[in-house]
């Protein structure tokens, strides 16, 4: 590019003055063509400061004291106001009447000053890009940059979208109905994405679009391998009969603790029920080679996205999930876990809970934000192991407060057998055979505790867990007809 293309793409103007006066005089005229750029058009899209106020000023009248704005009620608006005197007072109300004579369409105005203030907004963007890459005494790292930058971004790509704020009750009647008949259809109790467990779904319905669902365990009681067995099911259910790959709905994972290829050889492990220790040993004979052949291939074609990136903050994991939403089609997301994930840099010396406040809050807006359900597993307090009844309750939630507040769904995991293992005697002791027959009875049950629903009921459901495959399934002495 020549240095006096240069100069004339800096000199562009990124406003339109005669657009904005069109706009301003034909809605004086008529002010039922309010009606068709009030949805997209805000005052702060117009570059003239004293357009801005002309425009506020109209929509207080017809929307908020209920008055015609028309050249008699503005009249003593533009006498008394400073920044509209300097500009003429009420002789400029003349010039903006004489501007709407010529109009056509009122919405391709608006539409024009719409776009340049987007411009204008991307430029400061970009300037701001700039200036902080430069900035030596700015310790943000390139990749938290990166992330801003993103945010600003698609923060200016919502702006003024033609989204209302309100919307008449039949759209969520609609909505409401279409869940219901989708439900029924399916003959089960399933109007949102099915966990591929049965009882769990009746208790949740399934997991409900925007809802932060939380899934609390302590250490070693199957929560990452429960959250996979979720994941997968998730991904199976919303590509069932699905052959074109574009209407293909993805699951995301982010791994914070675990690897991607731990997470894949724990998938293949509960899939193909082969020890997940052989994976890694490669002790594997040519039948069990076969099947993992056969179901690589199978699992391979699911639209299953995994995230390993270590200590992701609150900021980088909307941006990625936005990218997903974007090019995938995600529609369900899992967290493992809440505890590793990073609050903002501006907040860290606000203390952890204010921290994991901030993280809750935004897990909970990317849940909204896409209309997802998002799956967050949290560590448990070790208050739980002070009790005699170690069953978890909300109040055992690390930095409960947020997590509580924020989640729609609080679920724990609870496995009896785990304690109980523990308290084995001798073998030689009289006690030991009937701590064996009660180890024999609770070895694979697993308790889900649903201590929080807020559009459900709570209670406690029983599943299979088998710990050889890392596999959590439906406890089939309730499901025998």
């Amino acid at each position: 590019m020549s240095e006096e293309n240069k100069t004339d793409l800096m000199r562009k103007e990124l406003f339109n003055i005669e657009a904005e006066q069109a706009v301003l005089g034909t809605i004086i005229l008529n002010n039922e063509y309010l009606n068709r750029v009030s949805e997209f058009l805000r005052e702060d899209h117009f570059y003239e400061p004293s357009h801005q106020k002309i425009y506020a000023q109209i929509i207080h009248n017809i929307e908020k004291v209920n008055i015609v704005a028309n050249q008699v009620t503005l009249k003593q608006f533009f006498e008394s106001d400073a920044t509209i005197k300097a500009i003429g007072g009420a002789i400029y109300l003349s010039t903006l009447l004489a501007s709407a004579s010529a109009i056509i369409d009122i919405a391709d105005y608006g539409r024009l000053i719409y776009d340049l203030s987007l411009k204008r907004n991307l430029v400061m963007i970009g300037e701001e890009i700039v200036v902080k890459a430069y900035k030596s005494e700015d310790k943000t790292s390139a990749i938290e940059q990166i992330e801003l930058a993103e945010s600003n971004l698609f923060k200016l790509s919502e702006n003024g979208n033609g989204k209302s704020d309100f919307r008449n009750i039949s759209y969520s009647i609609k909505e409401t109905l279409e869940k219901t008949t989708l439900a029924k259809q399916r003959d089960s109790s399933i109007s949102g994405i099915s966990t591929g467990l049965v009882d769990l779904d009746k208790i949740l319905s399934g997991m409900q679009p925007s809802d932060l669902i939380i899934l609390a365990a302590r250490p070693s009681m199957g929560k990452t391998s429960l959250a996979i067995n979720v994941a997968v099911n998730a991904c199976k259910f919303l590509n069932k009969d699905v052959e074109n790959s574009s209407d293909k709905k993805a699951v995301g994972f982010f791994s914070l603790e675990m690897s991607a290829d731990q997470l894949s050889a724990r998938i293949l492990s509960m899939e193909t029920s082969i020890n997940a220790g052989k994976f890694r040993n490669g002790n594997l004979s040519d039948m069990e080679w076969e099947a993992i052949a056969t179901r690589s291939a199978e699992i391979s074609k699911l639209p299953f996205f995994i995230d390993d990136t270590p200590a992701l903050s609150i900021s980088a994991i909307r941006t990625r999930t936005r990218r997903l939403v974007r090019k995938n089609n995600l529609s369900c997301l899992v967290i493992d876990y809440l505890q590793l994930i990073r609050g903002s840099s501006t907040r860290s010396s606000d203390g952890r809970v204010q921290e994991i406040s901030e993280i809750t809050q935004g897990l909970k807006a990317i849940a909204k934000e896409f209309n997802i359900p998002v799956l967050a597993l949290s560590q448990l307090s070790r208050a739980v192991e002070q009790r005699e009844d170690k069953r978890p309750q909300l109040s055992d939630l690390r930095e409960s407060g947020s997590i509580e507040q924020d989640a729609d769904v609080v679920a724990f995991i609870y496995r009896e057998s785990y304690y109980h293992e523990r308290k084995k005697p001798a073998e030689n002791d009289e006690k030991y055979q009937a701590w064996n027959q009660k180890m024999n009875e609770l070895r694979h049950v697993a308790e889900v505790i649903i201590a929080k629903q807020r559009n459900g009921p709570i209670g406690n459901v029983h599943l299979f867990f088998d710990a050889e495959f890392t596999r959590f399934g439906n406890l089939e002495v309730y499901h025998q007809n």
